[in-house]
């Protein structure tokens, strides 16, 4: 057996039996033993019953046997138990008739008994013309590095076998005599078409499947079959697959036959579907290089040193790594020796001689420098395969292994860094880990550290723990900001701040929540009586006044309390302290409230009281009622005022002290202004078509319609007649309310024609440099300062002064409340121009104001004006006749 096996080997080495009968040289002996011994592949002859008649040292080195070792011995000693009956299996079937080669991934045993993975490239050895050879080719490439990219290995594998067998291309043939076209089954499938559909296309019905960029292209080429000396074709172009998508297509044609006058007679080609390699062209830019190496050896530059010549002859890819341009002929003298790095040179130059004259395999890495001054690290090996006959030569491989090693010093680096830095991360970290549970100005708590601690009491260790909420908000905050910076609310936050911190035990938990908002949690909860004394004593500390450079800040806190013990929710305790905080604030701010189950309950039927207004809303419930205002003198009318009214299905007619206050607490005062604005707007027109005169309406304006970013888009929408609408605003609204919002929102509004009136003028604040800022068009007196004008002098002065601050900035007055005649004849001599009160009617209905005007019942049924024996029926009349009387 061993004999038979020696005499096939050597056989195979010398020669092939031609199928004339004669011999001829298959390998010389010198290429044979280069091929086997320094293919980076290693290389495996196998008999019929897979005994193994030669192998490279490629697969030497890869398993780690001496060549010796394998020979004669069966292929299944160095292949994987569990992959041996599918090896086996594809070996059987391979035959010339069926499957002349394959290529299949196996795992192979190293010497050591570790698994190495591999692909395997097997091709079957004809019987006939080699009889007595052995009868399979092996080639095998370890793939353990590339096993982590399979995916682009598995590519590449593919196009191997496609380089090995042209199965899967799309084969035409063309007869240019008749111009018929014939196609393969492969070429229809490649595109998507039916193996039994006919295609009968001309040039003008094919170049609608291709892509319009293509059209030129395509047609030029197909003209070259008309062509005297055409001889092959070859082009890419785009063509429209059966499923809609463009698919690209390698085309490549060579005549087979020409007409005597040189003219191509048939032309037969292939076409590859390269859509795939287009499409990753870009990002697989790296990749090509690999696949090109794939297609011809194994990814790696050849090279090889004629040892009497001192020859040496480098391929395409090692001509390539090392910056030469390609070429077949010997490289000149020094070219490689001058190429290496300078550190490097004298290394790798002493151990290739020593390889050289010991006739020793070598392998080693080593760097170049291109002309260009690039630096390339290279990996080497080199062999020296065995001949008996020709000159001896090196046989060697390169890799260009610098993304490798520049990998590798990355890394060495970043562990580097990132070792010198762990102690400076760690310090951060607990920097971070603070500021992230830290207020940045202030220093206390955040609000995730108030949840945090908050978390701890859902799964208390005891049952008998107590614990108690302050949720404290500033007052008048928003005030120091706007009038004297932030840098003044700053400070009032750190002064605020460290007053808490004061006030409370050190075990107990202070945090800022956010704006001017605050929590103190205290746990165990004092006392209540002890509790109360801490509040007080800290509401009346806050109210002290707070110095920053020079100017003097005063705020105060308004507290909401919610109190716990035993087995509670801390979340909803929170939820309590805000409920109360929310009943502080409007209770008049600067007091402490404790929440309560009444309290709850208060809360809640406000809730349920704003979700009946928001249905009322909808419902179109909100209606104005109107009340004259009538010119001092000749009482006519002057204009009239709209005033909400809600219609309750239910509780019947509410005045506005029913549902105002809710209305405004939940936002909903914009939407009953608008309604009451729409609804006047449309009477105003109906009375303009009856011919009954009002010159002008006026309609209340609440604070929050004022500061919205759409009122004037909405105003804008609305048929407003310039001159013939009024808002009226209380004058809270332009001292603590005015913002750059409401400035251009007023300014807006007059631009509009619509009048601007200061509404229950001398209750609130007001400063004569407010009203200036405003200017508005008229301002009203509360009736709270008209009611006691006729017993109260001094109430009388008063008035009298606001009437002349208004005449003296050429702002119109209105007084409300007039109830009597003679609260109408004083504040006429007072210099007032419009009169508004019971005295002349009452707010009314739509319906009963239109019969009102219709009637003029005012000047028919008001009382007679009486003054020192002087009466009059109008006030122009009393007047006339007051001043005669004066006269005389």
């Amino acid at each position: 057996m061993c004999r038979r096996l020696q005499r096939t080997a050597w056989v195979l080495k010398k020669s092939i039996t031609k199928t004339d009968g004669t011999h001829a040289t298959i390998f010389g002996h010198e290429l044979f033993e280069g091929i086997f011994d320094s293919s980076a592949n290693g290389l495996i002859l196998l008999d019929s019953e897979f005994h193994m008649l030669r192998v490279g040292k490629g697969l030497c080195q890869l398993l780690g046997y001496a060549p010796h070792e394998l020979f004669a011995k069966s292929i299944r000693q160095i292949i994987a138990a569990d992959n041996w009956s599918a090896a086996s299996k594809k070996l059987t079937v391979l035959t010339p008739v069926q499957e002349k080669s394959l290529q299949v991934e196996c795992r192979y045993l190293h010497k050591n008994g570790t698994i190495v993975w591999v692909i395997v490239a097997v091709s079957h050895l004809p019987k006939k013309a080699m009889p007595a050879m052995p009868q399979y080719l092996l080639q095998v490439t370890s793939i353990d590095k590339q096993k982590q990219a399979e995916e682009l290995t598995e590519e590449a594998l593919n196009r191997w076998n496609f380089a090995l067998d042209s199965a899967g291309q799309g084969v035409w043939d063309c007869d240019v005599l008749t111009d018929t076209w014939s196609y393969s089954s492969s070429w229809k499938k490649m595109r998507g078409i039916p193996e039994d559909e006919s295609i009968l296309l001309d040039d003008e019905n094919w170049i609608k499947e291709i892509h319009p960029d293509d059209h030129q292209l395509v047609l030029e080429k197909m003209a070259e079959r008309f062509r005297v000396g055409m001889s092959e074709v070859s082009y890419e172009y785009r063509q429209r697959h059966r499923h809609g998508y463009w698919m690209w297509i390698l085309a490549r044609g060579r005549c087979t036959e020409f007409f005597p006058d040189g003219k191509p007679k048939r032309i037969i080609g292939t076409d590859t579907d390269i859509t795939e390699i287009r499409r990753r062209e870009v990002e697989l830019a790296d990749v090509s290089h690999r696949l090109e190496m794939a297609l011809s050896t194994s990814q790696v530059g050849i090279w090889k040193y004629d040892v009497y010549n001192s020859a040496t002859y480098w391929d395409l890819r090692t001509r390539e790594i090392f910056g030469l341009p390609p070429g077949d002929e010997a490289l000149p003298p020094q070219t490689w020796e001058n190429s290496i790095h300078p550190e490097d040179r004298e290394r790798v130059v002493t151990v290739c001689k020593q390889a050289v004259l010991s006739r020793q395999d070598f392998s080693m890495d080593y760097r170049i420098i291109l002309n260009d001054g690039t630096l390339k690290h290279v990996r080497a090996r080199a062999s020296f395969p065995k001949s008996d006959t020709g000159p001896e030569t090196m046989i060697g491989v390169n890799w260009d292994i610098t993304a490798d090693i520049a990998k590798a010093e990355a890394f060495k680096m970043a562990k580097l860094l990132a070792e010198n830095k762990s102690f400076d991360l760690e310090i951060a970290r607990g920097h971070l880990e603070h500021s992230s549970l830290h207020d940045s100005l202030t220093g206390l708590p955040n609000r995730r550290h108030l949840d945090k601690a908050l978390l701890e009491f859902q799964n208390p260790s005891g049952k008998n723990q107590s614990l108690s909420l302050l949720h404290i908000d500033l007052d008048r905050f928003k005030q120091i900001n706007d009038t004297k910076g932030h840098a003044a609310g700053d400070a009032v936050l750190v002064y605020m701040a460290n007053l808490l911190r004061k006030q409370f035990r050190a075990s107990d938990l202070v945090a800022r929540i956010g704006g001017d908002e605050f929590v103190v949690l205290l746990s165990p909860s004092p006392e209540h009586a002890q509790l109360r004394g801490m509040v007080d004593r800290l509401i009346g500390l806050a109210r002290e006044p707070i110095n920053w450079q020079g100017h003097e800040c005063r705020c105060g806190i308004s507290i909401g309390i919610a109190e716990a013990a035993g087995d509670f929710d801390p979340r909803q305790l929170f939820v309590n302290a805000d409920i109360a905080l929310y009943r502080a604030k409007n209770t008049g701010r600067n007091c402490a409230i404790y929440f309560t189950a009444r309290l709850q309950a208060e809360v809640i039927a406000e809730k349920e009281n704003a979700d009946d207004i928001l249905k009322g809303i909808e419902r179109q419930e909100f209606i104005p009622f109107y009340q004259p205002i009538f010119h001092t003198k000749t009482l006519d009318i002057a204009g009239v005022e709209a005033l909400a009214r809600w219609r309750h299905p239910v509780r019947g007619l509410l005045a506005p002290d029913t549902f105002l206050t809710v209305a405004a607490e939940f936002n909903l005062m914009n939407a009953i202004d608008s309604a009451i604005l729409a609804q006047a707007l449309c009477h105003l027109q109906m009375w303009d078509d009856a011919g009954i005169e009002i010159p002008r309406i006026s309609v209340n304006v609440s604070a929050r319609r004022l500061g919205s970013d759409s009122l004037l888009e909405s105003l804008n929408a609305l048929p407003i007649q310039p001159g013939r609408v009024s808002f009226e605003l209380l004058e809270s609204i332009f001292l603590d309310e005015f913002d750059d919002v409401n400035a251009k929102n007023i300014s807006g509004i007059k631009n509009l024609g619509i009048g601007i009136d200061v509404d229950d003028f001398g209750t609130g604040h007001a400063s004569i440099i407010s009203l200036l800022r405003l200017h508005p068009n008229r301002m009203k007196i509360d009736r709270q300062l008209t009611r006691n004008i006729v017993e109260s002098p001094s109430q009388r002065q008063l008035v009298k002064s606001l009437i002349e601050i208004g005449l003296s900035q050429n702002i119109e007055v209105c007084a409300e409340g007039v109830e009597t005649a003679e609260h109408a004849r004083i504040l006429t001599e007072l210099g007032c121009d419009y009169l508004q009160g019971y005295h002349f009617a009452k707010p009314m209905s739509e319906t009963d104001f239109l019969i009102y005007m219709q009637g003029q019942s005012w000047k028919k049924d008001l009382p007679l004006l009486e003054h020192d024996g002087v009466t009059g029926k109008t006030l122009s009349d009393f007047m006339e006749k007051v001043g005669l009387s004066k006269a005389s």
